[in-house]
């Protein structure tokens, strides 16, 4: 059994990335401090700074993402003063001067969210996740996130048109306009770019943490095992216990000592379940071959 690596640090990322080579990374996923969120804990950046904050600290992952790697950014930006503040806009655009790609938008649905209303607005039930590249040419996994078909084909399939079961084959491999037909007999489809997701209230001592099935969906869909993962805001070691899991290597950067603390201690736990493990393992190699 190949040993997989964690490495937790507390610090900024800023400064703890100069330390890595460039094209290490195979993805970075990460949920960074909303700007003016988590105020209490991370003393919040202002909406109007936010993007220059930010601009200095992509530009290290661009340098330490790997050419065919993938960075998930999970962002939303806030109301003010009655209206949607623009700095996530302002950030896609900047990020693209700086040299990167933006290549798709998923949308997590918090499936479920709190109830509530404001005078002018509901509230909240989804987060974006931008993903981001160097390269159009990505490595990409679809095969390992598709999902069970469903009443999809037994319903909306089953009454086909004549036009549907002709149509031709796409020219531009977008899946569009082959026959639909052919989907009738299969048990998995690929998903949408609409991620249903609950919130998870597994942690109490963090004030915000996603749920483990989003980095698990991304890293699934990025990387395979034994590939590096980077998390830069790790927060309580969400995305570090999920490599853990999948079998990819991990680093997290978490600048509150308190949060570093316990990622270190998720991360120390699987690490010490996993030696246990390897030794059973072992064991039991070692009784086959005597």
């Amino acid at each position: 059994m190949e040993s997989i690596k964690t490495e937790i640090h507390t610090g900024d990322c800023l400064e703890l990335l100069t330390d890595f080579p460039d094209n290490f990374f195979n993805l970075i996923v990460t949920s960074p401090p909303y700007a003016d969120r988590r105020n209490k804990t991370y003393g919040g950046i202002k909406p109007d700074e936010y993007v220059d904050w930010f601009l200095s600290r992509s530009a290290e992952f661009l340098r330490v993402l790997k050419p065919d790697g993938t960075f998930i950014l999970n962002i939303k930006e806030k109301a003010i003063n009655g209206e949607r503040h623009t700095y996530v806009i302002e950030l896609i655009l900047e990020m693209k001067r700086q040299g990167w790609l933006w290549t798709e938008e998923f949308v997590w649905h918090k499936k479920n969210c709190y109830p509530g209303k404001w005078p002018n607005r509901f509230r909240d039930a989804w987060e974006r996740c931008l993903q981001f590249n160097k390269s159009k040419k990505f490595k990409m996994y679809q095969d390992a996130v598709m999902v069970p078909m469903g009443d999809w084909a037994k319903g909306r399939l089953k009454n086909l048109s004549d036009t549907d079961k002709t149509r031709d084959n796409s020219k531009v491999g977008s899946g569009f306009g082959k026959n639909i037909s052919n989907w009738l007999k299969r048990e998995k489809a690929y998903p949408t770019n609409v991620l249903h997701f609950a919130t998870e209230c597994y942690n109490r001592n963090h004030s915000a943490v996603f749920p483990k099935a989003l980095p698990e969906w991304f890293m699934k869909l990025f990387t395979q095992e034994n590939d590096w993962v980077l998390d830069p805001f790790l927060g309580s070691g969400t995305t570090c216990e999920v490599a853990q899991e999948l079998k990819r290597n991990s680093v997290g950067i978490e600048i509150l000592p308190d949060y570093y603390e316990l990622a270190r201690k998720r991360t120390s736990n699987y690490q010490y379940r996993l030696c246990e493990e390897q030794a059973e393992y072992g064991a039991n190699n070692s009784e086959r071959h005597s």
